[in-house]
């Protein structure tokens, strides 16, 4: 177990390295293709503009949250740190990266549990969907692991996230999925559960399925951002696996658009929109189309390596343009906000006049 929770954490680094480092965005962003409609005398000041939110029983100052990004390693921990700080000063959420790496050493259950040390108003655990069954040479996670990461960082929830696409593109990849929608099943029974794709988008009948499931929310984690498709191709590179290099580039596009996704998954559990978010008025395009939250990752990474101030400075700026865009669009809240008409164009309205 230690030699795998060591593989584990190293390619928790590599991964860090390669976004920070490479190119792994999506040819093309979906969030331009969603325009708000401009009010040119929208009656609203700006000093009366609300941004708190609840998610899922948790009361936030604004309906963000950043997204899984890291954690296992010393470098993830420095991340998570600088994350929680800006987190708790903005009061919005958090969730961290894939804990499985504390399962497998509980010497990195430092590196999420720094959580703790700060007043986040919701934390997301995070475990693998995948792992959740059998996969060669691998015990599954269990109910007293899902348990173990909740303590952790003091969970509100946790989000399964499910990452096949990653997964058949990576060199240590886990392929079998049949009976994951049960294992979800099982857990929703007992824990606060966020189904949570990765980068590759929601359909409508895999949403239905997870709400009849008995999942409390859904994050879509759409096409459009941060290709983990293009991060594998990178590490393939780095472990001489030119055909698994070549099933990343082959997929780097692969995926249902983050808005077309939010659309899809509309199904009456509670959304997040994540996928390509780069900013307030992406948040606001999300929160209309029907999210309940925006999910920033990419965007507040290199930040997150250099400082916590440079995190609540980035988060701030995406704060200041949700409420630029709300005050454009005359929305005093984001229950104004949600719901607001929007006018969809380009490859997004392809995709959504044929689905």
């Amino acid at each position: 177990m230690v030699r795998q929770g060591s593989e584990t954490k190293a390619r928790k680094d590599e991964h860090i390295a390669v976004c920070l480092s490479e190119d792994v965005a999506c040819e093309y962003n979906y969030w331009d293709d969603v325009r708000l409609v401009h009010n040119p005398l929208p009656e609203l000041n700006w000093d009366e503009i609300d941004l708190r939110a609840q998610f899922l029983g948790c009361k936030l100052d604004a309906p963000l949250i950043i997204s899984a990004i890291t954690g296992g390693t010393e470098k993830g921990r420095k991340i998570n740190e600088n994350l929680a700080a800006a987190a708790s000063e903005l009061q919005i959420g958090m969730g961290v990266g894939s804990q499985r790496p504390a399962l497998e050493d509980r010497s990195a259950a430092s590196s999420f549990g720094v959580l703790r040390d700060y007043d986040v108003p919701f934390k997301l655990a995070n475990l693998g969907a995948p792992q959740l069954i059998k996969q060669k040479g691998k015990r599954p996670v269990s109910k007293s692991d899902v348990r173990a990461a909740v303590e952790m960082i003091g969970a509100n929830a946790v989000a399964l996230h499910m990452n096949y696409l990653q997964e058949v593109a990576q060199p240590e990849g886990d392929l079998n999925s049949r009976g994951c929608l049960a294992a979800i099943k099982s857990l929703s029974s007992e824990f606060r559960i966020v189904a949570k794709e990765t980068g590759a988008g929601m359909t409508r009948e895999t949403a239905l399925a997870l709400r009849k499931s008995g999942v409390a929310a859904i994050d879509v984690g759409g096409m459009g951002g941060t290709s983990f498709s293009a991060v594998e191709h990178y590490r393939a590179f780095m472990h001489n696996s030119p055909r698994l290099a070549q099933i990343g580039l082959t997929f780097w596009d692969w995926g249902i658009p983050t808005p077309v996704a939010v659309q899809q998954a509309k199904v009456g559990v509670p959304l997040i929109a994540t996928g390509g978010m780069r900013s307030g008025l992406d948040a606001a395009r999300g929160i209309a189309l029907g999210a309940s939250l925006a999910g920033f990752a990419g965007r507040v990474l290199k930040p997150a390596c250099e400082s916590r101030k440079a995190v609540i400075d980035a988060v701030g700026t995406i704060i200041a343009e949700l409420e630029a865009a709300m005050l454009l669009t005359s929305s005093q809240s984001v229950a104004h906000l949600m719901g607001k008409k929007t006018v969809i164009a380009g490859r997004t309205a392809q995709w959504l006049d044929q689905l």
